[in-house]
């Protein structure tokens, strides 16, 4: 139990006291009311003994009583009505409330800060960690004052208004006061009446109310006199004349009224009424009368009121309507909110005892006393106690003992003689389930029997608790004995509170007796009002032994369905005794404090209710258990509204809202509803207030993204806007990192090569990935785009409606001072900014969705988006919705909402973690995230692109014309196009030649994309010579070739102009889906101070799908026709192989065009040996060609410098195409620029000697080829059987001699797993010897002999045959070369290939060649018989002419030269 103000040994003699009656005359009344009091009321405050008393008891032993008090009250006849009692009861419970405004004592108890009077509420997890020891610790500290002063109170008025009662005499009267005034004309006579009228009273049988103690009640004579306006001396000389006849120990007189009330007051006289008139005296309540009418249900007030189990709402128990028959802790199924609203108007306590209370305050009582006057009355009462109460009692117990003594020696003995006779010797006490349902006989009150039980009552209202004691025990066997179980109780109770006082505990406390009459009374005589003294009495005397456990137990047991408010506090105090055990059972306090807050509720004590299940939260609150949360909060939002505590009705049902709720979707959507009805009447008392915040739907506030710009256009026929950004791409970092470095890219070439220091990359699209940290920037006139993730958490759909975004706009003119204004959107402007409102907004039941909000800008400054505003509502009905009609912004009128309030959603974004400096590492800060702050800026162009014919899939190398068409759709200009791209082979705008080729007809007939002109058929194998400079294509030197200015005419695109320009592509070389970024950047012709560019992205989806596979090989020509050309032939193999799978339909390739393209190199003709002109490839076949390729003239080369290429071209059909234009020569270049890019492996030379390195790089010289091969083809596709023909073209770009080279990208092979190596390798210098293959190249050889010699052996034995070797020198710079004809070859097999033959003449030939030089050697070979000889023995060495070091290696001739000899 809490702690209480007294301890129990002052609360138990405090409840029992002497009664004393008081019977005024009119006029001594009279004289009272002067002072707004009665005569029992005016002597309240005094009613306790300041000193001890003393009295002899019946053995005449002096007994000592401390701190006596007596009650005084008024004679009333009628015995007081229970439902006034009730009334009472009720209105002392709703009166106490608990203090506000103390300073908070917060309890730690373990992991719970519990604040037991109300005052702080806090819990956390886990709880089994050291609680128990905290709350032992707490317990015992000063500090623990929980107190509950509603409990104190009810009891103390609840022992008061106890009715007397036949069975016990305790507040029988024992004597009383017959006061008359000074001032009547016989005051001697008034006595006399008023004597005969007490006697009456008493003896008369129609009067069974009041009790009388015993017959001869005690008569003491007060005789009033008022010192301000009667005659003191006619007073005197009454009280003398009084003293005559009654004797001085009989009567008294008192003086009062020393002053008169209406002289105004100096000193302050304290009111000691006051706090005794605040509780109603039970005699005060003549005027009520029993029954329902006190306490009534208002019926008519709601008609939704649920009746559960069949009971009726107007069931009543004890005057309270019980509208709860199910689990105190169920939940209300009401469907409707008014339900919590107007319930059952249970009791109109607190309104009337708040009456009671002002006209009490208002009232000053005592206002002709003085503090004499107080003394005085305290004279009396000792005077009173000393002289006639005291002496009356002991003179009363001696008598009663007399009786008692006188009848134990005859009629005792007989009985027990005659007991002992038939049942032997000992009586067993019978139990209660022996005694059955009977109360037993009843005794007239003159009855022998009971004369015990009064002297018991007189002891114990003396403090004489042995000699009680000891007669309540035998009272007890007498009467169960005799059966009489009324009796039995209540000697049971009286001798355990009497064996608890007695002092020096000479037995322990009898709980059983207490137990047993508990039992009694409540089974037995059906009286809950004994009971309940029982438990009240019994669970203070447990609790002062710290039996908490049976002072629980024993509360809980008297909690019943009759009485709602006695079983709240019972059920409180339990909970209050499971917190103050041992070891603290925290859970059961809970649960019985919201057992409490229900009965209080049912009560009709709401503010209690609310207490309990405030204080019960604390435990409850964040430990998982989310039903008893919700069921708290669900009552506190109820019980806070019936108090018109609006805000917390609000919190607490917000709290059931926002927790993951595990309720069924029914009881979400009555706690929805619930929520809702009280939020409008909040809403309501300030219509004009701020908007509040609602709690759902969720706002996910960090997956907010703000999109800048118009939304995307959809295809428009073979139309295609540009992909741009939208809020349907999901976000990619490594596509927004390629697009942030194209951008970088473009931003450079503009600028000269240098990215401005305030350059940041354009964000269209805002999200928790992009960098939030400035300001992003908006252009008036376009809208903002706010994406904002909602979340449903509850089972039941969600409707928005008016759903629309918040924001602050400043205006800011540039160019003039700030001027602040600020708005909302509620008074909005929409010539600053427009809203876009969506009418109805759906979240079904736990879905997540997103919606999409528009503003637009007509104005420049700076916004901020604070949040959103919208009527919260859900739908009359059905709980699921199929969706149709649930999109936002189509208002079908389907959804009828139900209720809905209009409310606010902040969007408050949390920035990044800071992490850079020491301090932001070891601290917790975030930066700042300005998406939803963007800065309007001015107008600036906006560019629009479509793609027509743009394709889809594409064969590799395929070219295909589409054309792009650009709009300006804003009121700028603009200028400065560019689009820059990561794959710039992917597509052309054509070079500045592409106008000056005429369009052959068949080339315009089929659409082909190629320039072509018609040949004539001789000169078909021979190439057609043009050239071009790749100044034409954009390539130039240095510059970027992703970045490529788009042709606009007048290069400015004006408002609303559009300009179409074809674009050629050419599928990429490897097989599949390529991704290709645009990106077109573009400037406004007017400077913005804010935005200096703006971009439009654009991504193409490819398929590209298999070809023809190209390999080419170049080698150097042996032969020496071409003198001119110094020995500068080559001969190129082109292989092409035809590797398309059948599914693309493509029937077959015809290779129509051979073309080179390079600085220095040309072909010359087709060498092919078959005849057949029609180069066609069907699936899986491979060609073979053979081009002779010769330097270009000097004259054409001197040109080099300005970037001229030759192209070459060899025809296989009737049309040439013209490779130097567009956009063959585009695709070639690019192709070209892209291939360099790659890096090249260079070997790294690490040698002291510039020297040395500038011969290996002659030496490599030699070996290098600069000649470029296009294989332009046809392929002819079947598709839904019409024949299309697509073109396309392949680059191999040859580099070194006798290096295959591909069309295609080759793949890596992974190199193999090595070993791992535990040794430090040393510094090994790289070789800078040339490889054998690069010498090889170094001096070209020929041989020139007959292919076969006839010779007459028979006639000369020596066969001589004249050869001319013929070398030339393949490098620009002088070579020395040592020609050795001597065989070394000593093996078998060698001398087999060679056969024996000799050089004649000189062995070994020194020579020195210069640059480019041919020279000759005659030699002669010396055969002996016929056969094939190979003559290619002569070992050539060579060396460059200025260095010291001999790079000298055999140079190997590639071909045998053979010989036959034959003979004639």
């Amino acid at each position: 139990m809490a702690q209480c103000v007294q301890s129990v040994q002052e609360l138990i003699p405090d409840s029992f006291v002497p009664s004393v009656a008081a019977l005024c005359s009119d006029e001594a009344e009279r004289l009272t009311r002067r002072n707004q009091l009665g005569f029992a009321e005016l002597l309240k405050p005094f009613c306790r003994l300041t000193s001890e008393v003393h009295m002899r008891d019946p053995n005449n032993q002096l007994h000592v009583i401390k701190n006596l008090k007596i009650a005084v009250s008024n004679i009333v006849t009628q015995p007081p009505q229970p439902g006034a009692i009730r009334k009472l009861l009720n209105d002392v419970v709703s009166g106490s409330q608990p203090a506000e405004g103390l300073v908070a004592n917060v309890i730690t108890a373990g992991d719970y800060d519990l604040n037991i009077s109300d005052r702080s509420i806090k819990a956390s997890v886990p709880w089994y960690s050291n609680w128990k020891d905290t709350l032992m610790e707490l317990k015992e500290s000063s500090l623990y004052t929980a107190t509950t002063p509603w409990f104190e109170s009810y009891r103390e008025t609840f022992l008061q208004s106890m009715p007397p009662s036949d069975h016990e005499f305790l507040n029988h009267y024992l004597a009383c006061m017959l006061v008359a005034s000074s001032s009547e004309a016989e005051p001697v006579e008034q006595f006399s009446k008023l004597s005969q009228e007490q006697h009456r009273i008493q003896h008369n049988s129609e009067y069974s109310y009041p009790k009388w103690f015993i017959p001869n009640t005690l008569k003491y004579y007060v005789l009033l006199h008022d010192v301000s306006t009667g005659d003191e001396q006619r007073a005197d000389s009454i009280y003398e004349e009084m003293k005559q006849k009654y004797g001085t120990q009989g009567c008294y007189l008192l003086k009062i009224n020393s002053r008169t009330s209406n002289r105004s007051s100096d000193e302050q006289i304290p009111d000691p009424w006051s706090q005794y008139l605040q509780k109603n005296s039970i005699q005060n309540q003549e005027s009520y009368e029993d029954g329902p009418c006190t306490i009534t249900s208002n019926k008519n007030s709601d008609s939704n009121l649920l009746s559960l189990d069949g009971l009726d709402n107007e069931v009543k128990v004890d005057g309270l309507p019980n509208n709860f028959r199910a689990h105190p802790l169920q939940l209300d199924q009401s469907s409707d909110p008014s339900n919590s609203i107007d319930g059952p108007d249970h009791v109109k306590s607190a309104s009337s005892s708040h009456e009671t209370k002002k006209t009490n305050t208002g009232t000053i009582h005592g206002a002709c006393l003085t503090l004499t006057d107080h003394d005085r009355i305290r004279q009396f009462i000792q005077e009173f106690t000393f002289r006639g109460l005291l002496p009356h009692i002991e003179k009363t117990i001696r008598q009663l003992n007399d009786q008692l003594i006188s009848r134990k020696g005859l009629s005792r003995s007989l009985f027990s003689a005659t007991k002992k006779w038939f049942s032997g010797s000992k009586v067993p006490e019978k139990s209660i389930n022996e005694l059955k349902n009977t109360s037993g006989l009843l005794y007239p009150p003159e009855a022998p029997e009971l004369q015990i039980r009064k002297m018991a009552d007189l002891c114990f209202l003396v403090q004489h608790y042995d000699l009680a004691y000891s007669c309540y025990h035998t009272a007890k066997k007498d009467f169960l004995n005799e059966q009489a179980m009324l009796y039995a109780a209540g000697a049971l109770e009286m001798a355990a509170v009497s064996a608890f006082l007695q002092p020096g505990a000479p037995r322990p406390y009898p709980a059983h007796y207490m137990d047993t009459a508990i039992q009694t009374y409540r089974d037995i005589c059906k009286n809950m009002v004994l009971a309940e003294r029982c438990v009240l009495l019994s669970a203070e005397i447990l609790k002062s032994q710290s039996k908490y456990s049976e002072a629980a137990a024993l509360l809980i047991r008297l909690t019943s369905e009759d009485s709602d408010l006695r079983s709240a506090l019972l059920l409180e105090q339990a909970a209050h005794c499971f917190i103050n055990m041992k070891s603290p059972m925290v859970r059961k306090y809970a649960f019985h404090m919201i057992l409490a807050g229900h009965r209080f509720s049912k009560a009709g004590q709401k503010k209690h209710a609310l207490r309990c299940y405030c204080q019960a939260m604390q435990v409850y609150k964040g430990k998982g258990w989310s039903l008893a949360e919700d069921h708290i909060n669900f009552t506190i939002g109820r019980q806070s509204y019936t108090l018109r505590q609006l805000d917390n009705a609000v919190s607490a049902f917000r709290h059931i809202l926002i927790n993951e709720s595990k309720q069924s979707a029914a009881q979400q959507g009555a706690f929805l509803r619930e929520y809702l009805y009280v939020y409008k009447n909040v809403s309501q008392l300030s219509p004009d207030g701020p908007l509040p915040q609602l709690p759902l739907p969720y706002i996910n506030s960090a997956a907010t993204r703000v999109f800048f710009g118009h939304d995307r256009r959809p295809a428009d026929g073979e139309k295609q806007a540009a992909t741009h950004i939208s809020l349907d791409q999901e976000y990619d970092s490594e596509s927004s990192q390629q697009w942030r470095e194209l951008e970088e890219q473009v931003v450079a070439v503009v600028n000269k090569g240098v990215i401005p220091s305030s350059f940041h990359p354009t964000q269209y699209c805002l999200n928790s990935y992009s960098d939030n940290s400035r300001f992003p920037l908006a252009v008036v006139e376009e809208p903002i785009t706010v994406e904002v993730a909602f979340r449903n958490p509850l089972k039941v759909p969600l409707l928005l409606t008016d759903l629309s975004l918040l924001w602050k706009f400043q205006p800011k003119d540039f160019s003039a001072k700030d001027s602040e204004e600020v708005k909302e959107l509620v008074t909005g402007e929409p010539e600053m900014i427009g809203a876009e409102v969506i009418s109805e907004f759906l979240i079904n039941s736990e879905e997540s969705k997103v919606a999409r909000l528009k503003l637009f800008t007509h104005h420049i400054g700076e916004l901020h988006i604070l949040g959103v505003v919208y009527n919260l509502g859900t739908i009359q009905g059905s709980m699921t919705v199929d969706g149709i009609g649930a999109l936002p912004g189509c208002h079908t009128g389907k959804h009828s909402l139900s209720m809905s309030v209009r409310g606010r959603q902040d969007l408050e974004i949390q920035g990044p973690r800071l992490n850079n400096t020491k301090e932001e590492k070891t601290s917790i800060k975030y930066g700042p995230d300005r998406r939803l702050d963007p800065i309007i800026t001015e107008e600036m162009p906006l560019l629009e692109v479509f793609f027509i014919h743009f394709p889809t899939g594409l064969l590799c190398g395929e070219i295909r014309k589409a054309y792009v068409e650009f709009v300006n759709v804003s009121k700028c200009p603009l200028t400065g196009l560019k689009v820059v791209s990561k794959r710039p082979e992917f597509f052309t705008f054509g070079g500045n030649t592409a106008v000056l080729t005429p369009l052959s007809p068949s080339a315009s007939e089929n659409c082909s994309a190629y320039k072509t002109v018609v040949t004539d058929s001789t000169s078909v194998c021979t190439a057609l010579v043009s050239s071009a400079s790749s100044v034409d294509f954009g390539i130039g030197i240095g510059s970027q070739p992703e970045v490529i200015p788009v042709p606009l005419p007048d290069t400015v695109l004006l408002p609303g102009a559009s300009v179409q320009l074809p674009m050629w592509l050419r599928g990429p070389d490897e097989e599949g889906v390529h991704e290709i970024n645009f990106l077109f950047y573009y400037e406004s012709v007017k400077r913005q101070p804010k935005i200096c560019h703006r971009i439009l992205r654009h991504t193409a989806v490819i398929c590209t799908s298999r070809s023809l596979n190209v390999r080419a090989t170049v080698c150097r020509s042996n032969s020496l026709e071409d003198e001119e050309g110094r020995g500068g032939n080559m001969l190129v193999f082109v292989d092409v192989e035809n590797i398309n799978t059948s599914e693309a339909g493509v029937k077959e390739f015809h290779i129509v065009q051979v073309s080179s393209s390079s600085k220095h190199w040309k072909l010359q003709k087709s060498v092919n040996l078959s005849e057949n002109k029609d180069a066609k490839l069907a699936s899986r076949e491979k060609g073979k060609f053979c081009f002779k390729a010769v330097r270009c003239k000097e004259k054409e080369a001197a040109t080099q410098s300005s970037e001229k290429y030759t192209f070459a071209d060899i025809i296989f059909g009737n049309e040439q195409i013209i490779s130097s234009a567009s956009p063959c020569a585009d695709f070639f270049y690019r192709s070209l620029s892209s291939e360099l890019k790659k890096p090249q492996g260079q070997p790294s030379v690490h040698s002291e000697k510039q020297s040395l390195e500038d011969a290996v790089r002659l030496i490599q010289k030699c070996s290098e080829v600069d000649l470029n091969v296009v294989i332009l083809w046809k392929a002819y596709v079947v598709e839904d059987s019409k024949q299309l023909i697509l073109e396309g073209q392949h680059h191999v770009i040859l580099r070194t001699i006798g290096k295959e080279a591909f069309s295609y990208p080759q793949k890596q092979e992974p190199p193999e797993m090595e070993l791992l190596k535990f040794v430090r390798p040393e510094n090994t210098i790289v070789s800078t010897r040339p490889s054998i293959e690069q010498l090889s190249s170094l001096i070209k050889t020929s041989l020139h002999y007959p292919e076969s010699y006839n010779h007459p052996f028979h006639l000369k034995s020596l066969c001589l045959v004249p050869v001319t070797l013929l070398l030339s020198n393949c490098s620009r710079t002088d070579v020395d070369v040592i020609v050795d004809l001597r065989h070394k070859a000593t093996s078998q097999e060698a001398l087999e290939i060679h056969g024996s033959f000799t050089w004649l003449g000189q062995t070994q030939y020194k020579l020195q060649l210069k640059s480019q030089e041919i020279h000759s050697l005659q030699l002669k070979a010396c055969f002996v018989h016929t056969g094939v000889y190979n003559l290619g023995t002569p070992r050539v060495f060579a060396k460059l002419s200025d260095q010291v070091t001999v790079f000298e290696t055999s140079q190997q001739n590639s071909m045998p030269a053979l010989i036959i000899i034959s003979n004639v």
